[in-house]
């Protein structure tokens, strides 16, 4: 072994690393046989490769981001199409924690000793919330205060409001009656709270000792009220009793004074009519990158909404349904339609029955309804091949299989079938096995008031141009 590694000392130096005992042990065992000139070659060959292979090593390790990127993509060319994507590419918005965040707790309120929190289970609960949101308290004296969900906080006595408090919102209007302490004046005014500091107290009234909140409501879609009055019976006072119409009252600062309700001593006042909406209603976009709902002009216009006003949804299975108008909704990535529901509207449909094994047509309105109802039945293998609002539609059919040689047939809907109910099977469209279906234009359009899209200002007058055009193909 000795004589071995002596007889190595003069290649030491080309070799990559030192030689050790056993890679002396290791040569030998090799048998004389096996010691040629041949191998002498082979060795350097194999010596040759070795070295390349580290440089090549190196070199990737040198620029470590593009050898990942070419080690990717050829990993998803040698094996992508064994494996398909299951997710999808899309687009986000911008998101606020506070609105996507799941209200998995529960806020409860102890009146009597002035706590509340989450932790709360025995006493008055208030709404589902979040770890992160805020809450606006008021209270019988005039203040009023945001702060943070907590477990239990002690807030304080004679609350008379409390609810999660949206940062920005300006169609959450407060109406409020108040007695000012000093002058014993009693005033009306109409207010939002959009962002205040967290944990600083504010006041509705003037602030003057006394002073005490004699009627209050919150109104999320800033609905007026007229309220009924009592005065206190005094000498000379003959009107005791009267009606005062919030709408007519303008939405101010919330630091405002408000305008004078009564220079008298108020008995009670309590709700006579709940009333309209004096914001107008809320222009609302849908984003279909998003399948979300904003007020800030991104994607298609849907209309103005207020009150009871709802969204129709129709998917690509046949399957609708309405919902509000809320923000925070999400829709299905397989909608065919998102629009504002106008219950008049009259929809035609074409749809192959799995049962008959034929395509049928309907004209058909639809119901308010919150979960989802079929408009081609039933059976899952039937499917819808044509849906739309236009009045009076007009269809090309071409007819494929057995029947290919048959002259295409124009059908007029209108004259071929009368309005139905939804849930109708419909008429046959025609006993010949069909290729195509193609809408052609309508010969009779009916006139409608010319409407504009809105500016991206929410607060714009104009609305979106209804074509009536609507497809799956």
């Amino acid at each position: 072994i000795k004589t071995i590694d002596k007889g190595l000392d003069p290649f030491k130096k080309n070799l990559k690393r030192e030689v050790t005992r056993d890679d002396i042990i290791k040569l030998t065992e090799i048998k004389i046989k096996r010691i040629s000139r041949y191998d002498s070659n082979k060795a350097d060959e194999l010596l040759i490769a070795i070295e390349e292979e580290i440089e090549q090593v190196q070199h990737n390790l040198d620029n470590i981001i593009p050898y990942s990127i070419n080690y990717y993509e050829k990993l998803k060319k040698d094996y992508g199409k064994n494996f398909p994507r299951m997710t999808e590419i899309r687009s986000f918005e911008n998101i606020e924690a506070t609105k996507v965040i799941v209200q998995n707790e529960k806020l409860y309120i102890n009146r009597e000793e002035g706590f509340i929190g989450t932790s709360l289970r025995r006493d008055e609960y208030i709404c589902d919330c979040s770890a992160i949101d805020d809450v606006i308290i008021f209270y019988k004296d005039g203040r009023y205060v945001i702060t943070k969900v907590q477990e239990k906080a002690f807030v304080g006595k004679n609350i008379i409001h409390i609810a999660i408090f949206k940062r920005n919102d300006k169609r959450t209007i407060y109406n409020v009656a108040y007695r000012d302490g000093k002058s014993g004046i009693s005033y009306v005014k109409r207010f939002a709270v959009t962002a205040i500091t967290r944990d600083r107290e504010y006041n509705v009234t003037q602030g003057t000792p006394k002073s005490e909140i004699i009627y209050f409501s919150a109104n999320p879609n800033g609905e007026a009220e007229v309220l009924k009055v009592t005065l206190r019976p005094k000498a000379r006072l003959r009107n005791l009793i009267f009606d005062y119409d919030m709408s007519e009252l303008a939405i101010k600062g919330r630091g405002a004074r408000g305008n004078i309700l009564t220079k008298h001593a108020i008995l009670r006042i309590v709700l006579k009519e709940k009333g309209e909406s004096t914001l107008g209603g809320r222009k609302t976009w849908f984003e279909p990158e998003t399948f979300r709902l904003n007020v800030d002009g991104r994607g298609d216009y849907l209309g103005e909404f207020q009150n009871d006003d709802s969204i129709l949804v129709i998917t690509k299975k046949g399957e609708f349904y309405q919902t509000n108008y809320e923000l925070t909704n999400h829709y299905p990535d397989d909608f065919l339609i998102v629009e504002k529901f106008k219950e008049d509207r009259v929809w035609s449909a074409v749809y192959y029955d799995a049962d008959r094994k034929y395509h049928y047509i309907k004209r058909f309105q639809l119901e308010t309804v919150s979960r989802p109802q079929s408009i081609i039945g039933d059976n899952s293998d039937s499917f819808l091949v044509r849906l739309t609002k236009v009045d009076y539609p007009r269809l090309e059919i071409k007819f494929g299989g057995a029947d290919k040689d048959r002259d295409k047939e124009i059908v007029e809907v209108a004259d071929f079938i009368n309005v139905m109910g939804y849930k109708a099977v419909g008429k046959r469209l025609t006993k010949y096995q069909i290729s195509k279906i193609n809408e052609l234009e309508p010969l009779i359009i009916p006139e409608k008031e010319e409407e504009t899209k809105p500016e991206t200002d929410s607060d714009s007058p104009e609305e979106k141009v209804d074509d009536g055009q609507m497809s799956m193909f």
